[in-house]
């Protein structure tokens, strides 16, 4: 095997080792990935990246290979680029759990609400819902918040035969649940990738060529009826998901 670039730092469980393809060569702009994860172990959240310039020095390659390993680092969520300022150092990614009955989601419907209507299911809805197409619904939606950051946009569809006053006391700070007074007994969720369109990554505050993280929900109530489906679209360089299988000891 050639001996490994200069750059890179191998270890059992370290990055390199598992980029390395099996001819045995790393990229240089991986190599270069790697240092810089150390340099954002020893700066510390929120601090400034050293300049192009100052990087490619520091590590004697171009600039097309800093680049390169800056942009990965940006779409991991270990950097984040601020228009005029520089790259900063990002915060841990937030852990979300994957929708269960009964469970509260790690973060909260964002408190600025976009679009409140009530309409027909539609046709895709309807089956969805097991309900007829010409079926009232309330469509919900609202940007996802962590505190003051928006990493989120969330689209709630409702029976509105479950909810009929659902108009008149909704009010953005107050959890949807405790305005519906119901409690999934079950939900089905599903996770993908996606890019964001040009609306939804305006309304969320970030780039549309960031990959995000799109997840579809069917809550079910204690009758077995469906009577929600939500999408909600996730900052994929803020947030992380979790879940746990089997039982607790």
């Amino acid at each position: 095997m050639p001996a490994p670039s200069r750059h890179s730092r191998l270890s059992a469980d370290g990055p390199v080792l598992d980029g390395i393809p099996e001819h045995g060569r790393v990229p240089r702009y991986y190599a270069v990935k790697v240092e810089l994860l150390a340099v954002i172990a020893e700066l510390g959240e929120g601090a400034v990246l050293p300049t192009e310039r100052e990087l490619c020095e520091r590590f004697e390659v171009s600039r097309a290979t800093v680049r390169q390993a800056v942009a990965e680092l940006v779409l991991e969520g270990r950097l984040s680029r601020r228009q005029g300022s520089g790259t900063y150092i990002a915060g841990p990614k937030l852990v979300q759990p994957l929708a269960s009955a009964g469970r509260r989601p790690a973060i909260r419907p964002g408190r600025s609400a976009i679009t409140l209507e009530r309409r027909p299911a539609g046709r895709a809805l309807a089956a969805d819902l097991q309900v007829t197409s010409e079926a009232e619904v309330f469509h919900l939606e609202r940007v996802l918040l962590a505190g003051d950051e928006r990493v989120g946009l969330e689209s709630t569809y409702l029976l509105a035969s479950r909810c009929p006053d659902l108009l008149e006391v909704f009010t953005p700070e107050q959890p949807l649940s405790e305005q519906l007074g119901v409690e999934p007994a079950g939900a089905e969720e599903r996770v993908e990738t996606v890019l964001s369109t040009p609306r939804e990554a305006l309304l969320i505050g970030t780039n549309p060529a960031l990959p995000m993280l799109l997840t579809h929900r069917i809550s079910w109530g204690s009758d077995g009826v469906p009577f929600e489906r939500v999408r909600s679209l996730y900052r994929g360089d803020r947030l992380s998901f979790t879940t746990r299988l089997g039982r607790a000891d």
